[in-house]
């Protein structure tokens, strides 16, 4: 975000969130975006300018993208309700939800027409973006690259008839034109995908100059190199806002059922017509699931990266409530000893 003012249409601003003041804060409060975030503070946008705020342990949970309003004095009055929120299992071993962001409307979902190209990892992708409410498009890049692209766009439209993939340059301007249907003012756009398939150059091409930092591709396995190392919300002015995400490559999914069930609807749908409500759709009798493999009408490997994303949400889902869980119980035992110690302490 740059520093001088910005109308609030211009940051993202909707009826969703002006619907949720009241009298007195429609008078007073100064409605605020998130607009970058770190570990000690948050930078905000307001109608005024950009400013920092520090974090406190008190405030609440915030992430890139959500509404906030503030006093005079720059404090924080409340959080907004969000419209979405993405969220993923932390990374590695830790036994925490990490937000990613919030109040996004359209997901560009950006995968590379090379060797990186996975149907398994956008389908995971997918399933995050439509857990979080936001609308999905699949961006297929580095079109002046591929032999045959449109070959890759069969392949993801075979997911869902009714998803969108485009394929693009995202170093070609009018190429790109092809997302202004998605860029408009009030608009908040997210790019996902890994690193290295154009999600900062296509963001520097909406910009119209080179911003973002960009890396190189290696060329042993076409992966490339981490360019954004913070999530940040950049204004296109009237086309909307839109995030710049680092480069994603484990993206494990918890609390996520809804999400799943709507990228695999044609398996769902499969699963109703089978004998058994608790069919696994391995080898039970009746299994529609199965019966659609074998006539051809769906794919093993989507049924595959169904059932493991499945079991990956339900593993993670049940320990993300244990944690959950031992913190409350955990707090309520603090606070419970606190209380004992200020007893004795009168006697």
């Amino acid at each position: 975000m740059t520093s001088h003012s910005s109308s609030l249409a211009n940051l993202g601003w909707q009826a969703f969130f002006q619907q949720q003041l009241s009298l007195d804060e429609w008078d007073g409060a100064i409605p605020a975006r998130v607009v970058e975030q770190s570990k000690s503070e948050i930078t905000v946008a307001t109608e005024s300018g950009v400013f920092n705020i520090p974090l406190l342990a008190t405030m609440p949970e915030m992430v890139v993208g959500d509404w906030l309003l503030l006093d005079n004095q720059q404090r924080i009055i409340r959080q907004l309700e969000r419209k979405t929120c993405f969220s993923r299992k932390a990374a590695g071993s830790k036994l925490k939800r990490q937000l990613i962001s919030a109040n996004v409307d359209t997901a560009f979902i950006v995968s590379s027409m090379n060797d990186d190209f996975n149907l398994n990892r956008i389908e995971r992708f997918l399933s995050l973006v439509n857990e979080s409410g936001a609308e999905p498009v699949v961006l297929l890049s580095k079109s002046d690259q591929s032999e045959t692209p449109q070959s890759f766009v069969e392949k993801v439209q075979a997911l869902d008839p009714f998803l969108v993939v485009e394929s693009i340059n995202c170093l070609d301007e009018t190429s790109v034109s092809k997302l202004s249907p998605w860029l408009k003012q009030g608009t908040t756009i997210a790019v996902l995908g890994s690193s290295g398939v154009g999600k900062t150059t296509l963001i520097n091409t909406l910009l119209g100059e080179q911003r973002l930092g960009t890396g190189d591709i290696r060329e042993d396995d076409d992966k490339g190199r981490h360019t954004t190392t913070r999530r940040s919300l950049i204004s296109l002015g009237e086309r909307g806002i839109i995030l710049d995400n680092p480069g994603m490559r484990e993206i494990q999914i918890a609390d996520c059922k809804e999400g799943i069930a709507t990228t695999f609807a044609d398996i769902e749908a499969y699963a109703e017509q089978c004998k058994f409500s608790d069919c696994k759709h391995q080898t039970e009798p009746g299994c529609a699931v199965q019966q659609a493999i074998v006539s051809g009408e769906l794919g093993q490997r989507r049924l595959d990266n169904y059932l493991k994303l499945l079991r990956e949400e339900e593993f993670n889902s049940a320990t993300l409530a244990e944690r959950r869980a031992s913190d409350k119980a955990l707090g309520k035992y603090y606070k419970q000893t606190l209380s004992e110690a200020h007893k004795l302490k009168g006697r």
